[in-house]
């Protein structure tokens, strides 16, 4: 009797070996259905491996990562049988599944064209139809050479020449006329992927170097549902139409300049847009016991050999020699912060300390990597670093996780929480890391925050809590992060003087909230399609007279809500009113005035609001009020 253990602990018996797809079958039909893979003993493998001994087994489907993975690998080798159908003398490279989709890269004398697209999608659909199993083979390393060189295949024979040398055997899959070279997993035929798109095609270099050929690359999509494809490629359009970069020359908010690539300038209206949030920044770090500094932005390289940024990070640095001496350009705060702290004796009736910092950090971006104000080469960084005791840690992080929390929320995003560890290239004991670790763990267990484990993903110095908040389309985005680290303190030999007047290593916590304040505000635009909440709105009210004889009491209106503090334009062009709404509109500006005759005469405003359009008449003295009420309660109406 073979014994297979569930996900949910329960125990299947068998009473000779058998398939997973079979064992899912036997399960739940619906199940073997949806099914695309399955994790054995910890390994993620096909439907199709026997299962012959005592192990656990997890079935796997296209609502889990591993699922989906190989849902849309399946569907790059759909891709590339299509094209080898279509266009024979193309040589293939490599096909795999990537955040939202796949692609495959293909060697063609003559770059595809969106025509050639239609045609391939014509013939993925055949193959679909065609419900071909993928069946695995594997080969010695030699015979597998000989073969890929047999059918004319020159990248598949550079990739099997890298593994030849570990002597092991060299897998395939087959589906139809068409094999590749492939480790797998798949789905157990063409047959389950009924839904899928191609996306666009564009150049991309031979493993990605430009000292290799240029090569035709192919991006997709695929789900299982139709309905699934539709509503992802809907919000594929929405987010073009809500993209930062558009919104933001179209509001006026920023720019990238030639003279400054991954350099953004902020526009006025940008401006007071960044310097809202740094307020509010501001206020709910003074409310939580933060202190705020302000440290260099070049120090020189002794000190960054000190912090390990030097050995560990110096490719995304830049550098100057001053003096004599090399000096480099902070990209990170954490060090100076770290001066700050030495620059006087500490006592442990000092600690914790939260020291916050509006840092202007510099990291060099390869120019492909940039996007508008999503990567950039210098940004903002909300960062605070707070010292403490060991028996600090959890109340501390805890405090950093209700803080951002509280401002996530504000902001109407949803978040997920991944706890990162120690990375391969990391630096200090096992011991501290483990410490470290069970540190951050602990902190979320008290609070009973769901999280998942993602190894391998901490800092170099120290593991770390990442918040991966959603947006309004459901993409997420890493923002916020909390980093326990034991090793700067060690490296800068910081002290405080313990209850016993021994001295003692403080711990550290790096954390930021909006993470990059540029990238926030990316972030936020596209969130909101630009119809900012009236807190954060550069304009938050904009008047028009309908004539001339009208512009006196619009000053008047001007001056009284600017004395209350609310920002305001007014549109006195000699254009008529239903084009200034539109324009104003456009403007995303939560509230319009409108100021004709009836208003002068009675002196009070029709108001037009952003979401809700026309509202009716109201003095000026009572607008105020509803409006300062809604700036000071940060009411957030979603257009």
């Amino acid at each position: 009797m073979i014994k297979v253990t569930l996900k949910d602990g329960s125990v299947k018996e068998l009473e000779s070996a058998c398939s997973v797809f079979d064992v899912a079958k036997e399960i739940s039909p619906r199940l073997a259905k949806a099914a695309c893979v399955a994790k054995i003993d910890g390994e993620i493998k096909d439907l199709r491996t026997v299962i012959d001994s005592d192990c656990t087994l997890e079935i796997l489907t296209f609502d889990d990562e591993d699922g989906k993975k190989a849902f849309r690998h399946t569907a790059s080798h759909i891709l590339a049988q299509a094209v080898k159908r279509l266009y024979p003398e193309v040589k293939l490279a490599i096909g795999p599944a990537i955040d939202n989709g796949f692609y495959y890269d293909f060697d063609k004398d003559t770059p595809f064209m969106p025509e050639d697209l239609e045609a391939i999608e014509a013939e993925m659909k055949k193959i679909v139809k065609e419900d071909l199993k993928l069946e695995q083979f594997e080969m010695a390393p030699a015979d597998a050479i000989k073969y890929l060189k047999e059918i004319d295949e020159p990248y598949k024979v550079e990739l099997c020449e890298e593994h030849a040398g570990k002597n092991e055997p060299i897998s395939f899959y087959k589906q139809g006329e068409f094999t590749d070279l492939c480790a797998g997993p798949h789905l157990m035929s063409t047959g389950y992927v009924k839904a899928f798109k191609l996306t666009s095609c564009t150049g991309a270099y031979w493993r990605g170097s430009e000292k290799n050929k240029m090569l035709s690359r192919i991006y997709a999509t695929a789900f299982p549902k139709a309905s699934e494809l539709e509503a992802y490629l809907n919000m594929i359009e929405e987010a073009k139409k809500r993209d930062h970069r558009k919104l933001g020359k179209e509001l006026e908010l920023f720019t990238i300049m030639d003279e400054g690539p991954g350099f953004p300038f902020f526009l006025p209206k940008g401006m007071t847009l960044k310097n809202t949030l740094i307020d509010y920044w501001r206020q709910i770090h003074t409310r939580d016991g933060y202190v705020e500094i302000s440290t260099p932005i070049m120090l020189n390289r002794q000190l960054w050999e000190t912090s390990g940024h030097w050995d560990h990070y110096k490719e995304n640095m830049y550098t100057t020699v001053i003096d004599d001496t090399e000096f480099a350009i902070k990209p990170m705060n954490c060090p100076g912060g770290i001066l700050v702290y030495k620059s006087k004796p500490r006592s442990y009736r000092d600690l914790p300390i939260r020291m916050g910092e509006l840092g202007l950090v510099h990291r060099h971006e390869k120019s492909g990597a940039l996007h508008g104000l999503m990567r950039v080469r210098c940004f903002t960084q909300d960062d605070a670093h707070i010292f403490m005791t060991p028996d600090q840690i959890t109340d501390e992080i805890k405090g950093v996780v209700r803080l951002i929390d509280e401002v996530y929320k504000l902001f109407g995003f949803k978040y997920h929480v991944e706890l990162s560890t120690q990375p391969e290239d990391s630096m200090g004991s096992q011991e501290d890391w483990d410490m470290a670790t069970e540190g951050l763990r602990k902190a979320l267990d008290s609070l009973g925050l769901p999280y998942v484990v993602n190894e391998g993903d901490g800092a170099f110095y120290g593991p770390k809590i990442d918040f991966h908040l959603e947006d309004s389309l459901g993409r997420t985005w890493q923002c916020g992060t909390i980093q326990l680290d034991f090793q700067l303190p060690m490296r800068f030999e910081l002290e405080y003087t313990g209850a016993d007047g021994e001295k003692h290593r403080p711990i550290m916590i790096h954390r930021v909230v909006f993470g990059s304040i540029e990238r926030f505000i990316g972030i936020l635009t596209e969130h909101f399609a630009g119809a900012f909440p009236i807190w954060l709105a550069p304009v938050q009210v904009e008047l028009m007279p309908i004539a001339d004889r009208h512009n006196e009491f619009t000053s008047k209106v001007a001056a009284e809500l600017k004395k209350r503090g609310i920002r305001v334009e007014v549109d006195g062009r000699s254009e008529k009113i239903g084009f200034k709404i539109r324009e104003a509109q456009l403007q995303k500006i939560p509230y319009m005035l409108v100021i004709g005759d009836k208003e002068v005469e009675t002196e009070n405003v029709s108001i037009r609001c952003r979401k809700r359009g026309d509202i009716g008449t109201m003095s000026v003295s009572d607008f105020c009020d509803m409006v300062e009420k809604e700036i000071r309660e940060k009411t957030i109406i979603t257009d």
